[in-house]
Parts: C-alpha cells; structure tokens; sequence
C-alpha cells in the first residue's frame, strides 16, 4: 500500500482592510488533507462543514493533484483522498486556498516533490486569482504580495512575523456569501481620493505590522475599496468597523470577502468588552453566528507522512 500523506493547512484572512488581494494572516483553524495513491479513486468528506462537496473525481482535490501529476510529466493516477475542515465554506476564511494548498502539498509529494515550495506558490494563485489567502495558508504568519507583472514571472511576496499578542475574533454569521457575489458589487472604477486613501492605509497598515505598533492598527485598516460597497452584504458590518477600536478592538475588517467580521484584540479584557460589543451588534440585526479567538498561525502547512 502507498505512503499516506497527511497534510495541515491553516485557515486564513484576508485584506484586513485596505490591502485588497495583498494582504494575507494565517489563522490556527484547521483543514486537513489526507492523500495516497490508490487502486481507483476514493474521497472521503468527514465533518459537517465540507458536506455537500463531491466524492467523485469532479472534487477539487483530486482535480488539483491530478494536474500537478500531469505538470510533473506523470500518469493521471488513482488516489484515495480524506478530507475534513474546522473552517466553514464561503465564509471568508480561506477555505478554498486551504483546498488548494492541502491539494498541491499532498500530490507533490506523492509525485517525488518535482515542485519547490515556490512553484506550489505560483500554481496555488494561478488557481486561486490572488496571493493573499493562498500565501498565508502555505507560508505561514502574515504574507504581503502582488501579482506578477507578466505571465510566468515568479510571484513577488514578502512574509511576516505577527506582532506578539496579537489574537482575531472572528464573527462568522450563519449564513453564505459567495466571493463572485462580493465581487460583484464592487465598483469598476474609483476616484482619485478613494485610491489615494488606500495607498496610504495599506502602506501604513504593513509599516505598523512589521514594527508591532498595534495602536496603530484602528487608523490603517481603513479601507474605501470594497468594504464600504460590502456592507449592504453583511448585517452589523458597518456598525462593528465604525465602533470596535472603542469597544477593546485594535483593529477591524471584513475577512476576506466575507461574511466573516475580524476583530484584532491585544489583551483578554479588551476580547471581554469586544464580545459584549460584537453580540449586543448582532443581535440587533438579528442575525445569528458563532464567534471563535484565534491566534494567528506562524507556521504555515504541515506535513506528515504515514
């Protein structure tokens, strides 16, 4: 019997505010993928949140491991595939890119690692669109990157430590939104000034993570690009950006495209106060979720093999 590959992929978030497809924060929420070559194929969905995805060769799984074979100059093969997910679907936080990560990882090793850790990179955004959620679950703690100029050319990215004590309360509401729909109220075309504000925050918003400057963080997670067009998506939105960084947040923003709200906390008395903030919010919209603290994810994907 083929070596199982075990494969542990962090949740993640991203933008956190005004770094639209830039930025990127590996969250300790976990998927896992298990993958060995097999006699014919078999998927195996465990866990209420990955129900309803498919168990024959159309899943995504399979079909992102079978061209990284094809990739590799190798045979299409037969695989046995489990998966399972703590991190809800369509929820903004990195579900698919924790797929796609968990996908390419197992494979490459399976296929004799043909692939460095750069190229599972480029492949994991080609699939994905963007750098930010894909960055963060395979690398690890804080990603800033930017798509290539050109096509082929590797993609620029810069990782980071996150600053010490730094924890997310994320507010996942019970209910979908899907990224083409969260795109698709975005506008095409923006102003001078709107443009201007996010160079500005985003800029500042790195600077202030990579010198740990949490008092910072409330000011340079502004964002004009997408959240204020969102907000008519998601209840209780646009009351918790306004007001978390007087009620015991450091920060505040969509997570990703949400629904998920991010809180950024630095201390247990503040995450008090902040809970109280988010479920009074809420409750007031009436819209029901679960709320999880997490701590950022410095690690990136694991691997295991058995």
């Amino acid at each position: 019997m083929s070596k199982l590959v075990r494969v542990t992929i962090p949740a993640s978030t991203a933008n956190l505010g005004p770094g639209f497809d830039a930025l990127g924060m590996a969250l300790k929420l976990y998927s896992v993928v298990e993958m060995r070559l097999s006699d014919q194929t078999e998927i195996e969905i465990v866990g209420k949140e990955l129900q309803g995805t498919p168990t024959d060769k159309s899943n995504l799984l399979y079909e992102i491991a079978v061209d990284l074979f094809e990739k590799a100059g190798l045979a299409a093969p037969e695989l046995f595939i489990r998966a399972s997910s703590d991190a809800p679907l369509t929820r903004g936080l990195g579900s698919s890119a924790a797929a796609i990560v968990g996908a390419l990882v197992a494979a490459n090793h399976l296929a004799g690692e043909p692939f460095t850790r750069d190229q599972l990179f480029e492949m994991a955004v080609k699939k994905e669109g963007h750098p930010d959620n894909v960055g963060a679950s395979l690398f690890g703690g804080i990603i800033v990157a930017t798509m290539p100029e050109a096509e082929g050319e590797q993609i620029p990215y810069i990782t980071l430590a996150p600053p010490e004590g730094l924890k997310a309360l994320v507010v996942i509401p019970d209910f979908a939104l899907s990224t083409e729909k969260a795109r698709n109220v975005l506008p095409q075309v923006y102003s001078k000034q709107d443009v201007i504000y996010n160079v500005g925050h985003s800029s500042l918003l790195v600077a202030a993570l990579a010198q740990g400057r949490l008092d910072l963080l409330g000011q340079a997670m502004g964002d004009r690009l997408h959240q204020p067009y969102r907000a008519e998506l998601v209840p209780g939105l646009k009351e918790i950006l306004e007001a978390a960084t007087r009620n015991g947040a450091v920060g505040a923003a969509l997570s990703g495209a949400g629904p998920t709200i991010l809180c950024l906390t630095a201390s247990d008395s503040e995450r008090e106060q902040l809970q109280s903030f988010v479920d009074r919010v809420m409750k007031g919209h009436g819209i029901s979720y679960r709320m999880m603290v997490l701590e950022p994810d410095d690690h990136g994907v694991q691997v295991e093999i058995q």
